[in-house]
């Protein structure tokens, strides 16, 4: 009997290698988003979904996996074995969560930077009708009537409570935190006269802004945004160092199971990034686009890092 492969059999053999190969560049890539559908995170996803996937000739899968303010997530990616599957960060799973509560995952040994994607700004804003103009206002007053003003934010240890923590670390002064369960309620009690200030995200005070029930009267940003009427920035108004407080979000992997087709992943999400209609997309959502590669993201999460736990140190912060 001879040992040589039949053409029959060496034809069969390359067949099932090509199938393979074909297969494995045809995986699915799978963008977990740690909150429910429609809010700012899962539209840059679905969006930046829709271009990978045209640009990289493979589908790109977004799922929604809600749930203990994105720690349920961020674990699931974690402890992803396929290769092929990505999270859609914030810093609430990654950068606020180790320094209040024990996670079921390390975010600095079981994840690693793939891509910065956008900036979701916090603001200050207060109602329309409110006596105060400026943040010089608010500073002056609270400075005058310690624990007297309010601010609301969307949950306790919440980036929007640390942020508001931060301002009055900075500024030396005690304003009363007041937490809601998420934006909605937190701007009807402002609305209401019940608080004073509220800090949150651009993309949820926007709407009130432009039906005129809400000015803005400084952002936690580097630059002015001009869709909420170009407000100062609260560094700026103030002179305060430090408060440009990246609120960002970025795609995070599994640091055990290297991503497969990394670098072409990266390569088609910059190259996305760089259309004018990104910019527009995301300023819709209240985001700035500030996509940037791994090396990127990785400093502006660790600097993310430092400044929580100093904030949640400083001030005594404890979970719920």
């Amino acid at each position: 009997m001879s040992l040589r492969p039949s053409r029959l059999t060496l034809a069969l053999l390359a067949t099932a290698l090509a199938t393979s190969a074909f297969a494995q560049a045809d995986k699915p890539l799978r963008i977990v988003v740690p909150f429910a559908a429609g809010g700012s995170q899962d539209v840059i996803a679905r969006y930046l979904g829709t271009k990978l996937t045209l640009k990289l000739g493979f589908p790109v899968i977004v799922e929604n996996k809600a749930g203990a303010g994105g720690i349920v997530a961020a674990d699931t990616v974690a402890k992803s074995t396929d290769g092929a599957t990505l999270l859609m960060a914030t810093g609430g799973a990654i950068t606020v969560a180790p320094h209040l509560q024990k996670l079921p995952y390390d975010p600095k040994r079981d994840l690693q930077s793939v891509a910065l994607v956008a900036d979701t700004p916090m603001t200050l804003a207060v109602r329309s009708d409110s006596p105060y103009k400026t943040l010089a206002d608010v500073l002056k007053d609270a400075k005058a009537r310690p624990g007297q003003l309010s601010y609301a934010s969307t949950g306790n240890g919440s980036v929007s409570h640390l942020t508001g923590a931060l301002l009055a670390q900075a500024a030396g002064i005690e304003i009363l935190h007041v937490p809601y369960r998420g934006a909605s309620p937190a701007l009807t009690d402002l609305l209401g006269g019940q608080v004073s200030m509220i800090i949150t995200s651009a993309a949820s005070i926007d709407p009130m802004v432009e039906s005129g029930k809400a000015r803005v009267l400084g952002t936690f940003s580097k630059n002015r945004l001009d869709e909420l009427g170009h407000p100062p920035t609260v560094g700026g108004a103030t002179g305060l160092q430090g408060m440009d407080v990246p609120v960002w979000v970025g795609l995070m992997g599994p640091t055990k199971v290297p991503l497969e087709r990394a670098d072409k992943i990266v390569a088609a999400l910059l190259e996305a990034c760089r259309l004018p209609e990104t910019k527009e997309q995301f300023a819709r959502i209240g985001a700035v686009n500030t996509c940037g590669a791994a090396p990127e993201m990785e400093r502006v999460v660790s600097g993310d890092d430092a400044r929580w736990e100093k904030v949640i140190r400083t001030g005594g912060i404890k979970a719920e």
